[in-house]
């Protein structure tokens, strides 16, 4: 699907002081540089509009969160929405996900959510897909060791695969897997929906979650 091009998006997402425009000067040093504490640091990668990430950033003070999203056009949405707000735990990034390496250190990020990810559903492109080996493997160099991944999507075929790819991987295990989040009370109790996630429930599709650790 083609994003529609928001004229002055660049400028926003490049002026916003919840924006890191230059976040590879922070590697190694987000939480004492950027966040000026020791807590722990909690990524979502494609944060879409930020509802999610935003939602966690208010409910958990002690936990600084940064979004990362590629497009300006979306991240344009969540600054809109937390612009006249002071959330000082939660920053942005607007940065291409497959060169994450660049940004984060070793062992730096405590937890990583994927949400409603891009399905990429033609076969040559599965590596583009958040959840596969090759992105296992970028995860495994930032994550804490005793970090985990969360994932949710509503595409059966994209959870399936991921399923696949985390058991098929020799540094990764499920800790926990639900074809039906809304109806599985262990795991949706404390669950915060996204924009997407919102969307698709109403029409009655199931979510479906994992969490992984090593």
């Amino acid at each position: 699907m083609r994003l529609r091009n928001i004229p002055g998006a660049d400028e926003v997402v490049a002026n916003s002081p919840y924006c890191i425009s230059q976040p590879a000067k922070f590697k190694g040093s987000f939480k004492s540089e950027l966040f000026n504490n020791d807590n722990p640091l909690h990524i979502e990668i494609g944060m879409g509009k930020g509802q999610f990430i935003t939602t966690l950033a208010k409910q958990n003070p002690d936990i600084n969160y940064i979004g990362i999203e590629r497009y300006t056009s979306v991240l344009l949405r969540a600054i809109q929405k937390v612009q006249e707000e002071e959330i000082p735990n939660l920053r942005f990034i607007c940065f291409d996900a497959a060169d994450i390496l660049d940004i984060f250190a070793c062992r730096e990020v405590d937890r990583i959510y994927l949400n409603f990810s891009d399905p990429w559903p033609k076969d040559r492109h599965s590596k583009r897909r958040l959840t596969s080996s090759t992105f296992l493997n970028r995860y495994n160099s930032i994550l804490a060791t005793e970090g985990h991944i969360e994932f949710k999507t509503d595409n059966r075929d994209l959870f399936d695969f991921s399923v696949e790819e985390i058991n098929n991987h020799p540094l990764w295990k499920l800790d926990a897997v639900t074809y039906d989040l809304h109806n599985d009370s262990t795991m949706n109790e404390g669950n915060i929906m996204t924009e997407y996630e919102e969307k698709f429930s109403s029409l009655g599709n199931p979510i479906f979650k994992l969490i992984a650790s090593r």
